[in-house]
C-alpha cells in the first residue's frame, strides 16, 4: 500500500470508530449484532485498500 493510501484508509476507519463510538455512548447496551456490523464494516474498508493495491499493480 502507499503510504498515501494507507494514510486515507486509517483516517477513514478512525472516522467509523469515532461515529459508532459517539453513537453507542450515549446507550447502556450495544447489541453484539452493532458490534460485529462496526467489525464487518471496518474490515470491508481494510479489505478494499487490499484490493485497490493489488489492482495498482497489475499490468494493464
Amino acid at each position: 500500500m502507499t503510504q498515501t493510501t494507507e494514510a486515507a484508509v486509517i483516517t477513514e476507519a478512525l472516522s467509523v470508530i469515532d461515529r459508532t463510538l459517539a453513537q453507542f455512548s450515549s446507550r447502556e447496551l450495544v447489541s453484539s449484532a452493532e458490534v460485529s456490523d462496526l467489525l464487518l464494516d471496518l474490515r470491508l474498508l481494510l479489505m478494499s485498500a487490499e484490493v485497490s493495491e493489488a489492482t495498482e499493480g497489475a499490468p494493464i
